[in-house]
């Protein structure tokens, strides 16, 4: 529904506003429980390969990248589910700059049942605490997303203006215009 029920500019909102946060969903499919590593083209890099500074902010954004990348990677999920949880979080309808937030709010719910059902019906082999069910976890851990991306706008903010000179691909001065 995605292409059909939402307007061309509300596309677009959707995509440039959940990007970065698709991007550390599908970093989680990287990521190697054993090793507490990424993988990064052939190698497996460990947290610490992506600090290049000393920065407070750099350094939670990496932590807070990877910490969410590894809890993602503990559910197992599957690919069904990974793509169902992403279009849960890629269609949030308080996303800045929306026009038709109801319609996005209703597939939105459209997308959440499916993945409730999908957990259901195949449920991934991760024990959870008390009465709290494989989705309560994943849909909390949104607000956890929200702050990464938050830290991402904020650590690009400072790299920036430390570097005034440095010109960024034109894609990225689209998806991220700080």
């Amino acid at each position: 529904g995605f292409m059909t029920r939402f307007n061309q500019e509300d596309q677009i909102v959707l995509l440039k506003r959940g990007a970065f946060e698709l991007a550390v969903i599908r970093m989680s499919r990287y990521y190697d429980l054993s090793q507490n590593a990424v993988l990064f083209g052939d190698f497996m890099l460990p947290m610490e390969a992506f600090m290049t500074t000393r920065d407070t902010t750099e350094m939670k954004l990496v932590s807070q990248i990877f910490d969410f990348a590894r809890a993602l990677a503990e559910f197992r999920l599957s690919d069904e589910q990974l793509a169902l949880y992403s279009g849960y979080i890629l269609l949030q309808d308080d996303r800045q700059g929306l026009r038709n937030a109801s319609e996005v709010r209703q597939l939105n719910q459209a997308v959440l049942a499916a993945l409730h059902r999908e957990l259901t019906n195949n449920p991934p082999h991760v024990p959870t605490k008390g009465d709290v069910s494989i989705l309560q976890l994943l849909t909390n851990r949104r607000l956890a997303l929200r702050e990464i991306s938050f830290l991402h706008t904020e650590a690009l903010v400072k790299f920036k203006s430390s570097s005034p000179g440095l010109e960024f691909p034109a894609l990225h001065r689209e998806l991220f215009p700080t």
